[in-house]
């Protein structure tokens, strides 16, 4: 059964859209309550960041949760991580979150947890789909789920993530600048620092609902460069606007991205001896990264791009690292889901354990340069059955031979072809994307033609 509302990260989309409506949500809420309501009286946690329209899509998703005879806690700002994490601690049957992560503030989304903390299998979004075909009733008012606010929400999540670290570690003497994006960590990422005892300069902490992401956060790490320059920082910490992607800066102002930062985690591990199997990437990690966890002698496997699937070789491999070259880090041993502040603390635990900076952390991968265009398709087609296509990627492959790789890969979300260059030279790598992106506009070109 295919689905017509969930992407694979939950529902998402510009506020005041279909489907990113209030009458959507509140039936949404309705349908969901329905089916976890199934296995007898249920009880659902549901948080969001920072978004204005936030208020709007927890009073829908309250009201048709109730309707369905669901009681419903309330958290109000959490991060994602957080969100799961606190599913699992009250027992609840589920967790929403209200959030469009790393999007701009118009635009907003709803993705669920099970109990478990994980994302909701396929069979049960489906359900919850098929629900949403039937006509909303309410319960008896007797049966009618009842709503309470969760006051120690951000107390309990910023102990589960100092318990992530040793007790006797000690972060004192490290001087960090921290962003929260005015997102949904403003107000638990600062004092996790704080109480670890590292001296902690905030930006990206001041939410007022349309500010989120804006110019700030792991999208936008220009700033926090600036200033860790500017504060003699010894790094910088970017999160998204709601938590669960980490962009790191070095003291020299260099990006450390998602990739660098698996390595980072992967190196730390494998000297505790906590490592287990391998590091699970995605079809957009550097080859640099792969080259280098050879060079270390752990295997390494690609999955689609997406936190699913990651989640999923993860699971298939009983591997505990994974994530993707945006941030989004999987530390199976600690959480259930990608967590950016609990990957932060990892880092700075490696830089505490080893006494080196990030910059010489990092230093032991060499990212490959990589180039990425991306091409209108006005066509829907499967551009690697195109002959023109297949010859041109054959020639830059030949070209590249082992020193480099191509991806062409169709967006999930807009109407566009990834082309996707990978090589030891910039300006080579740079020529052959540009040359393959052409072929593909020429070829797609064509085909809308006919």
């Amino acid at each position: 059964m295919s689905r017509k509302f969930f992407g694979t990260d939950g529902i998402r989309g510009e506020v005041g859209q279909f489907p990113i409506t209030p009458d959507f949500v509140l039936k949404l809420g309705w349908a969901a309550g329905c089916v976890f309501a199934r296995e007898g009286r249920s009880m659902i946690l549901i948080g969001k960041d920072t978004r204005i329209s936030g208020y709007m899509f927890e009073s829908a998703l309250e009201a048709g949760l109730s309707a369905a005879g669901v009681d419903v806690l309330l958290t109000g700002p959490m991060p994602t991580p957080a969100i799961a994490y606190l599913t699992r601690t009250f027992r609840a049957n589920a967790g929403i979150v209200i959030s469009a992560s790393h999007n701009v503030y118009s635009d907003n989304g709803i993705k669920f947890f099970s109990g478990d903390g994980t994302k909701l299998p396929d069979s049960v979004e489906q359900a919850i789909e098929a629900q949403m075909d039937l006509a909303m009733t309410t319960v008896p008012s007797a049966e009618l789920g009842k709503a309470r606010r969760v006051d120690d929400a951000a107390g309990r999540y910023i102990e589960f993530c100092k318990g992530t670290l040793n007790n006797n570690l000690s972060l004192k003497g490290l001087r960090v600048v921290l962003d929260c994006a005015n997102g949904a960590t403003y107000h638990v990422a600062p004092k996790v620092l704080e109480e670890l005892g590292a001296e902690v300069i905030e930006i990206g902490s001041s939410p007022n609902g349309v500010n989120i992401n804006e110019g700030c956060g792991a999208t936008a790490p220009a700033r926090l460069q600036k200033v860790v320059m500017a504060e003699q920082a010894d790094l910088g910490i970017a999160l998204d606007g709601d938590g669960d992607r980490l962009i790191l800066v070095d003291h020299a102002g260099e990006v450390v991205d998602g990739d660098e930062i698996l390595y980072i985690i992967a190196g730390a591990w494998q000297s505790q001896g906590v490592m287990q199997g391998g590091v699970v990437g995605t079809l957009m990690s550097n080859l640099g990264l792969e080259q280098a966890l050879e060079r270390m002698g752990l295997p390494f496997v690609r999955a689609k791009v997406g936190d699913r699937y990651v989640l999923e070789q993860l699971q298939a491999h009983e591997w505990l690292l994974g994530g993707e070259s945006s941030g989004h880090i999987v530390c199976g041993n600690l959480t259930t889901t990608g967590d950016g502040l609990v990957a932060a603390l990892q880092i700075l635990k490696a830089i505490c354990d080893t006494g080196q900076s990030l910059a010489e952390l990092k230093a032991g991968m060499h990212k490959m340069p990589q180039q990425m265009i991306n091409v209108a398709m006005p066509v829907r087609v499967d551009v690697m059955q195109q002959p023109s296509v297949v010859e041109a990627v054959s020639d830059v492959e030949a070209t590249l031979g082992t020193r480099g790789r191509v991806l062409l890969r169709p967006s999930g979300t807009e109407p566009v072809v990834r082309v996707m260059v990978e090589g030891e030279g910039a300006g080579e790598v740079d020529t052959l994307c540009r040359q393959l992106a052409q072929n593909v506009e020429n070829a797609l070109g064509e085909l809308a033609s006919k």
